[in-house]
């Protein structure tokens, strides 16, 4: 199965929380901090996204990182393990696959994540309120905010508030671990 990135459903996704927000390109980019140039490459669903740019894009929208990432699905659907759309990091090994989005009505979203061992990803502030929830399926990782990241090993749980920068680092060849990120109203 095809594990790059939905480019055309990012691409949309960008273009129609823009224009919800009334803004230009030039201004998501600045308020997002990334190029403009990678915001049009993004657009036009040409870009390479990566979760970082991805993360800033969605804060700056006040939208759960999934309504950038996720197709619009009905009824059954089915991910097998090592499928889904894998949105690497720039900074560390580390790779994200949203598996359920939030339905409407409610604010989680549902991810897988896998890390090789390696220096950890950073994550910026995610919007006010915004908790995170970590099982880990296999291997070992530190994770959690800055300075009060913990190690956990396989079938720990930790929840930790995202709406300050935290971490996440695998601490042994390959880790991965269920995500889920639930927003404030």
């Amino acid at each position: 199965m095809d594990r790059t990135p939905p480019l055309q459903t990012i691409a949309a996704a960008i273009r129609r929380e823009r224009t919800r927000m009334g803004i230009s390109s030039a201004e998501l980019a600045r308020r997002a901090g990334i190029a403009k140039s990678t915001l049009s490459q993004l657009e036009a669903g040409t870009g390479n996204p990566s979760v970082e740019t991805l993360w800033s894009i969605a804060v700056v929208a006040g939208v759960p990182f999934s309504s950038l990432v996720d197709p619009p699905v009905s009824g059954v659907r089915v991910i097998r393990a090592g499928q889904g759309p894998a949105i690497g990091s720039e900074t560390s090994p580390f790779t994200g696959t949203l598996i359920s989005a939030c339905p409407p009505g409610a604010r989680r979203d549902l991810h897988v994540i896998t890390s090789e061992h390696g220096d950890p990803r950073v994550a910026e502030s995610h919007s006010p309120g915004t908790t995170e929830h970590m099982v880990v399926s296999e291997g070992r990782w530190t994770a959690g905010p800055v300075g009060e990241e913990v190690d956990l090993d396989p079938g720990d749980y930790v929840t930790f508030p995202a709406d300050r920068p935290h971490s996440y680092r695998a601490l042994t060849g390959t880790a991965t671990a269920v995500l889920i990120m639930e927003y404030q109203s």
